[in-house]
C-alpha cells in the first residue's frame, strides 16, 4: 500500500490540524479551498477577488504536490449564488484556456460562514 503524504502551503493554512491536500501515489485530493487573501487570511466581500484568490490557491497547492494545473482532472465548486458563474468562468478560462484539455467541473449550491461565496476542491493525477 502506498503511504499518503500531507501537502501544506503557507499561503493557505488550515485552522484545524488538516493539510491543504493529500498525495497518495500519483493522486492528489484536496480539502476545501476558498478565496482568502494569502497575507491577511481575510476573505474579501468581492466575488471576483474571491475567485482570483481561490484559483491562485489551487495552483499553489497542486504545485506543492509536485504537479501543475495540467494535472487537475476534476474540480467541484460550491457557490452561494450560482448566477455568479460568469465571474467564475472568466477565471476558469484564464487558468484552463484550452477547451481540449480542461478538467471536468461540477458546481453545487452551498451555504458558508462569513464572506465566503465560493469554495472548491480538486483531484489531480500526477
Amino acid at each position: 500500500m502506498t503511504m499518503r503524504k500531507s501537502i501544506y502551503v503557507d499561503t493557505f493554512p488550515h485552522a484545524n490540524p488538516t493539510p491543504a491536500a493529500c498525495l497518495v501515489g500519483n493522486m492528489v485530493f484536496t480539502a476545501v479551498i476558498y478565496g482568502r487573501e494569502p497575507a491577511s487570511q481575510q476573505v474579501p466581500v468581492d466575488m471576483d477577488l474571491q475567485c482570483q484568490y481561490m484559483f491562485e490557491h489551487v495552483r499553489t497547492i497542486v504545485e506543492a504536490a509536485g504537479g501543475s494545473l495540467d494535472n487537475i482532472v476534476k474540480m467541484t465548486l460550491w457557490m452561494v449564488d450560482k448566477q455568479e458563474r460568469d465571474i467564475v468562468n472568466r477565471h476558469w478560462l484564464s487558468y484552463f484556456p484550452d477547451p481540449a484539455t480542461r478538467p471536468a467541473r461540477h458546481t453545487q449550491s452551498g451555504e458558508f460562514t462569513g464572506n465566503i461565496r465560493i469554495q472548491c476542491d480538486f483531484i489531480a493525477v500526477l
